[in-house]
């Protein structure tokens, strides 16, 4: 018996504006939003998949969505749980990271390391506050 990694929740104050964003610079879909949750999912899954039952083989292969969860009280700390994100080798990374900006993403110092030689990646947050990375370019 195996587990699929099915989703990562995230809280948010506006669900469907976070999942809105998310959709946006993952190239997903929103699958659906409601006041009290959104998820969003890849594009790509399959045609032949949607909305009918997946076979176990090709579930446990599907990566995992994203659902967004109302909460009230605000971020306090860092989060202990964070998304990298890595751009492909034929990509701009930064160019992905201006893209990023543009859409509302900040820079995030949470004592990374300055020296350009020693930090392959770049912490951002999200338009909530949420940590997240972008790495170096990578096929992998």
């Amino acid at each position: 018996m195996r587990l699929r990694w099915y989703s990562v929740v995230v809280d948010a104050h506006d669900v469907s504006a976070q999942a809105r964003w998310w959709a946006d610079v993952l190239d997903w879909q929103v699958l659906f939003d409601t006041p009290d949750e959104a998820v969003i999912i890849p594009r790509d899954l399959p045609e032949e998949y949607t909305g009918k039952p997946i076979p176990a083989a090709s579930w446990h292969r599907i990566g995992p969505g994203m659902v967004f969860v109302p909460v009230r009280e605000e971020k306090q700390v860092k989060n202990r749980l964070h998304i990298d994100l890595a751009p492909h080798l034929e990509d701009d990374r930064d160019a992905q990271i201006r893209r990023l900006l543009e859409r509302g993403a900040t820079l995030a110092d949470v004592g990374q390391d300055d020296a350009e030689d020693e930090v392959s990646w770049t912490v951002l947050r999200d338009p909530e506050g949420n940590e997240f990375c972008v790495l170096s370019s990578r096929d992998l």
